[in-house]
């Protein structure tokens, strides 16, 4: 996807200055988070979880669940369009890289070890998502 151009375009130094250095460390730099001790891996609640650079909608609360990893992990984007994967061959594996098909940004990446309907774990970074909850 080296030639794709994804429909949000800023220069890094324009999201250097909109991110907080964590999140732009994760989200622009490919950067991830310590499993267990991250915002979303253990949250329960109901509602959608966003790009945390550009604020598209991703996942939602029912496709989450405890994969046991520390990271919280879906079976399923929001939309299939919502994401796209990028090959990682980065610390000597081939990884599928999650990215926001909007911005680009980092979000983690998925594996074929997932439960049932999709068998997919997207294995994502708090730090690329921001959660909104429904309201009751």
């Amino acid at each position: 996807m080296d030639d794709f151009q994804y429909p949000l375009q800023k220069t890094e130094e324009e999201w250097k200055q909109e991110l907080g250095a964590e999140e732009f460390r994760v989200l622009r730099g490919k950067g991830t988070e310590p499993a267990f001790n991250n915002k979303y891996w253990d949250n329960h609640e109901s509602g959608t979880y966003y790009c945390g650079a550009c604020g598209e909608p991703l996942f939602t609360s029912e496709t989450k669940y405890d994969s046991g990893t520390g990271w919280p992990s879906f079976y399923a984007p929001v939309e299939e369009d919502a994401i796209a994967l990028e090959s990682d061959d980065s610390f000597g594996m081939v990884r599928d890289e999650v990215v926001c098909s909007n911005c680009g940004s980092h979000l983690g990446h998925v594996f074929e070890d997932g439960p049932q309907p999709t068998g997919k774990r997207y294995c994502m970074n708090s730090l690329s998502l921001n959660f909104k909850e429904e309201s009751k």
